[in-house]
């Protein structure tokens, strides 16, 4: 079996929620249990941080990563979704897994499915062939193995969607960390923030601290103060730490989009509370996390330059939440770059594409009206096919744009109308911008 193969059985053996959206979403933990249990428990054999939230997770995933790193710590690190290649999701130190440990796993599988299976039913449950696995729980019982196989000290785990049903809530970390409460996934965890922030909330266990990293309201904050209260969690607000000044984020983050603002507060709160556990974390350590998380844990996506000339931007934003902030900052460079050159504006040119499963709405009546648009659609099922996107942006003023079948068409458009002052913003979904980076990583443009 060749890696590619192996990556195939996965995708094709359980439905990939990245790409199908709801019909591979799976609730309850028997398939995560099953397979814990059958690899032995692994993810007690090493200290996890447990990650989640609306917006936000993955950038602060990755930097709490990274400042363990720096402080000399082997640390695994899980996050999803990939954007060019499955094994971005289990890295350890900054590198992905092997492919050969990939190709082992499903064929391990394979041959155990049904034994695996079975560690999942009760002694009088005979619905042998009714028990399936999901994509994501394949994914997360390999990267708990693999954390146990390498024998890391820490292990930073993302949550994928929700936390109280998620397969990554079987741990029992020495954090939670929940970033924020923003609508998204709003079919499966909740048409109201404190409905939403329940489901979030489910990541906090009983005596472990947790750090929530910004406050979305009286509501929403009940909701954490209940649950922690409810299993004797110490519970800190980071808004409430910290209050730093605009100039500091530029000397310590890497990552330069508006919400990391939100996100530092998080973090620097999250190693707080990590020292006050007696783990070792120097000031040095996390100003290195903080500079070169991109470099030590392969980041990619967040407000990420790829060209300068017209200067191009990427990102992963793809919700109301993060949206706010990506349109805050388009609108600023513009008017940096008007203050620059008095003579004209910079114009935006914005390569846009979503998945039918979001707010589409909402977004589009934020985008600016006066931007050209080049509407597209990522190569997942889930994507909005760019004429029927077009057809809703005509009813959001948004007049000026063509359509294109594929991210990478839409790309060329843009910089081929770009003039060299202009600015292109890739986005509105996370495959999008994965499209563009498999593109250009193939071009050996990245």
């Amino acid at each position: 079996m060749t890696y590619d193969q192996a990556v195939q059985y996965l995708f094709d053996s359980a439905p990939m929620f990245q790409n199908v959206g709801a019909a591979a979403y799976k609730e309850g933990l028997d398939g995560t249990l099953a397979l814990d249990a059958y690899f032995g428990h692994p993810h007690q054999q090493y200290r996890t941080i447990h990650v989640g939230g609306t917006n936000g997770k993955g950038s602060v995933s990755h930097t709490l990563a990274a400042i363990l790193q720096a402080q000399g710590y082997r640390v695994g690190l899980y996050t999803s979704p990939h954007l060019v290649d499955f094994r971005e999701r289990i890295r350890i130190n900054g590198k992905m897994i092997s492919k050969k440990r990939v190709i082992e796993f499903v064929e391990e599988f394979k041959i155990n499915k049904f034994k695996i299976q079975n560690e999942g039913r009760g002694k009088n449950d005979f619905s042998l062939f009714t028990f399936h696995f999901s994509f994501f729980e394949f994914a997360t019982a390999l990267a708990f193995k693999y954390f146990e196989e390498q024998k890391v000290d820490f292990a930073v785990i993302e949550v994928g969607l929700g936390g109280r049903l998620d397969c990554t809530n079987i741990i029992t970390p020495v954090l939670s960390v929940i970033t924020n409460i923003s609508f998204d996934h709003v079919q499966f965890l909740g048409d109201t923030l404190p409905k939403i922030a329940t489901e979030k909330a489910g990541i906090i266990k009983p005596g472990i601290p947790v750090c929530i990293g910004e406050n979305c309201g009286e509501d929403v904050n009940a909701v954490f103060q209940n649950k922690a209260k409810e299993v004797g969690a110490p519970i800190t607000f980071a808004e409430d730490e910290f209050k730093i000044q605009n100039s500091k984020f530029k000397i310590l983050r890497a990552l330069q989009g508006f919400c990391q603002e939100k996100n530092t507060r998080t973090i620097l709160t999250s190693v707080r509370l990590l020292r006050e556990q007696g783990i070792v974390i120097s000031d040095e350590a996390v100003r290195r996390g903080f500079c070169e998380v991109t470099t030590m844990t392969g980041l990619m996506g967040r407000w990420q330059t790829i060209s300068k000339n017209p200067l191009t931007i990427c990102d992963t934003g793809h919700n109301v939440g993060g949206m706010q902030y990506i349109i805050r900052q388009l609108d600023e460079i513009q008017n940096s770059k008007l203050k620059i050159k008095s003579d004209r504006k910079a114009r935006l040119h914005i390569v846009f594409g979503c998945c039918h499963d979001k707010d589409v709405s909402t977004v589009l009546s934020m985008l600016p009206k006066d931007a050209v648009y080049y509407f597209t659609q990522a190569s997942v099922q889930r994507a909005m096919p760019a004429e029927e996107l077009a057809k809703r942006a005509s009813t959001h003023q948004l007049s000026d744009f063509s359509t294109y079948n594929d991210v990478d068409s839409a790309y060329k458009a843009a910089r081929s109308n770009a003039n060299k002052d202009d600015i292109i913003f890739i986005g509105g979904s996370t495959f999008v911008v994965a499209d563009l980076l498999k593109s250009l990583q193939t071009k050996d443009m990245l």
